[in-house]
């Protein structure tokens, strides 16, 4: 019944976005209490903890024999993250994004987006494509934390250390120092307990509305699945477009797709090889190559996102989706 299929959905949704935010409380205050730097959990614990519904659901597509809906979850999520999560909060508030420097994390991007179009264009998907993935994450991860590791040396000259500490934890997602043991460890429980119940019921349900109404697994994927998995990115960019935190937005919609790319699906090619649908490497991976090119004026020549470019990227995610499902 694509009712209760919906429902089911919705439902795993719902419990992802919960358990998700669980366990990115519990980890990161866990990483903390052990003495992980507060940058260095930024730059991994964060980013794997708010893709972590993502990675399950694009993990158990591959189990069960349906890579269109793994796959078209991160193209589908990549080009959401630019048209819709960019372009909703720029509708209402404008991104000042004018005085970011984001050349470096773009360029990335644009490597990882590069190196996923030849990985599908010698499909299938195999665990030997997923290590390369895997490889390219880490070395990107590496950067960053000797690039943050420098900055941070060139700012403790004037400040003292235990400053920096807890200035540093103030600026992680979901850090608070006072959190009881107990806590954090229910969060962990609750994280790791819920993903895969939220995956097991978002997939089910999404694979029945495929085939009840006709449509591909891929569809699927690069629709209502890539849509709901980009709904945290869209609450954390509209709270930094709602404070005037441009740089944040960018840097969340750059390390979402980089990670989207090579940290979901070389793992969840490690589970098994992956076809590429006929359909994504026709047209969606263009078309994500294509909104990921388009916002290169805005990073290199320092132009803020205002309302009517705002309007322009909504509307043009909206215009995707409809074309999709015709």
């Amino acid at each position: 019944m694509p009712l209760l299929d919906l429902a089911m959905v919705i439902l795993g949704l719902i419990i992802l976005l919960a358990a998700g935010d669980f366990l990115v409380k519990g980890a990161v205050n866990l990483a903390l209490r052990l003495g992980i730097p507060a940058f260095i959990v930024s730059l991994t614990v964060v980013a794997f903890g708010t893709s972590a519904p993502e990675l399950l659901i694009s993990v158990k597509a591959v189990l069960e024999d349906a890579p269109g809906i793994a796959l078209g979850n991160v193209v589908g999520s990549n080009i959401a993250n630019v048209l819709m999560v960019l372009g909703v909060p720029a509708l209402f508030f404008g991104l000042q994004t004018a005085d970011c420097d984001t050349k470096r994390s773009y360029q990335q991007m644009i490597a990882a987006t590069v190196l996923f179009i030849v990985v599908c264009f010698l499909g299938p998907i195999t665990w030997m494509h997923g290590l390369v993935l895997l490889a390219a994450l880490f070395w990107m991860l590496w950067d960053a934390t000797s690039e943050a590791r420098a900055h941070k040396r060139a700012n403790t000259a004037t400040d003292a250390a235990s400053e920096d500490v807890q200035d540093d934890e103030e600026e992680v997602e979901g850090a608070d120092p006072d959190l009881p043991w107990t806590k954090i460890l229910l969060y962990l429980a609750l994280g790791l307990i819920g993903l895969p119940f939220g995956a097991d019921l978002l997939l089910d349900g999404a694979v029945n509305i495929a085939r009840a109404m006709g449509m591909s697994e891929a569809i699927i994927g690069l629709t209502l699945v890539a849509f709901g998995t980009s709904l945290p990115e869209l609450a954390a960019v509209t709270a930094a477009a709602y404070r005037g935190h441009g740089d944040v937005a960018l840097g969340n919609v750059f390390g979402s797709n980089m990670f989207n790319l090579l940290a979901i699906i070389g793992t969840a090619a490690l589970f098994g090889d992956m076809r590429v649908p006929s359909e994504i490497l026709n047209f969606d991976i263009w078309m994500m190559t294509a909104v990921t090119l388009v916002i290169a004026p805005i990073v290199y020549m320092r132009l803020n996102i205002g309302r009517v470019l705002g309007a322009v990227l909504t509307v043009a995610y909206a215009v995707y989706v409809v074309v999709l499902l015709t």
